[in-house]
């Protein structure tokens, strides 16, 4: 059974990551969404072992017990992730983010290109502005009132976001569905059941144990400059995403697709935020190749 464990940075904060699957395995760096932490999901983690890849994931600053690091930007995880991967003595990596997890995926692939081999982002958001997509439309009400707040700067955003944590601080795999139920098109609550829904309200749980400063600070730095260049990649990419997302909306993959240079658009008609996870096995193999 996987377990956390936590290291200290050069500069003196906690990460707390979780490291599962065949201990000499290929490296896949899994960067959970927002808000969301460190944590065991099995629709990953097993068709993963089942490729020779260990997994391993991290909980970004302010989640779970990792320290905060207010201000940081997306490019700011990369000397997290490089830490993450020193102490667990993986030297070349291919990396997945999911949702807020996404655009972390893409700096590591930018920024660590000498030890990235490959990115894949499933269900990942677009910068914001992006030019040429109404980066709001087909979001769910919940996400429009976040990353509004967002863009009101972090007062605005704290206060809204104490009250979103106070209802996911005790969630239940039964109860998420509901905590959610704005931002979940039907093939999304289809699929949020069972061992699943227990999985991702236990990362829910963990994200806000210690506070809202991962989720604030996420939701600040995907509304500010992401710190590198999205035209400039040497790694290969591959975008999925599904037009029934609710969090993320179908335009923001097609524009990642469009925009990264060489990317491989896998975008489905038929899935939504949760329900792609249903294409991990196929994901994981691209990855891979």
């Amino acid at each position: 059974m996987a377990t956390f464990q936590t290291l200290t940075t050069a500069d003196g904060r906690v990460l707390e990551y979780l490291v599962s699957g065949p201990p000499d395995g290929r490296t896949l760096l899994f960067q959970p969404g927002t808000p969301n932490s460190a944590a065991l999901f099995r629709a990953i983690v097993q068709p993963a072992a089942e490729l020779g890849l260990r997994t391993v994931s991290y909980s970004r600053p302010g989640y779970g017990q990792s320290s905060p690091r207010p201000g940081r930007s997306v490019a700011d995880a990369v000397p997290d992730v490089e830490t993450v991967l020193d102490a667990v003595g993986a030297e070349q990596f291919v990396t997945l983010g999911w949702s807020g997890g996404g655009p972390h995926a893409l700096a590591t692939g930018a920024l660590l290109s000498d030890r990235c081999q490959a990115v894949a982002v499933l269900a990942g958001v677009a910068p914001y502005p992006a030019a040429g997509i109404d980066w709001f439309a087909g979001m769910g009400e919940d996400n429009l009132a976040e990353f509004g707040a967002a863009l009101a700067g972090p007062d605005q955003l704290s206060a809204l976001l104490e009250s979103f944590a106070a209802e996911l601080a005790n969630v239940t795999g039964t109860a998420v569905t509901e905590a959610m139920a704005g931002l979940l098109s039907p093939v999304d609550r289809a699929a949020l059941t069972g061992e699943f829904a227990d999985e991702m309200a236990a990362a829910m749980r963990r994200a806000v144990v210690s506070g809202i400063a991962g989720w604030r600070d996420d939701d600040l730095a995907f509304v500010r400059d992401w710190g590198f260049d999205l035209g400039k990649f040497r790694v290969p990419v591959d975008i999925w995403q599904g037009r029934q997302d609710r969090m993320v909306p179908f335009e923001h993959g097609q524009w990642l697709a469009a925009k990264v240079p060489n990317a491989q658009a896998h975008l489905f008609a038929t899935e939504g935020h949760v329900s792609i996870v249903s294409q991990l096995p196929q994901l994981l193999a691209e990855l891979l190749r």
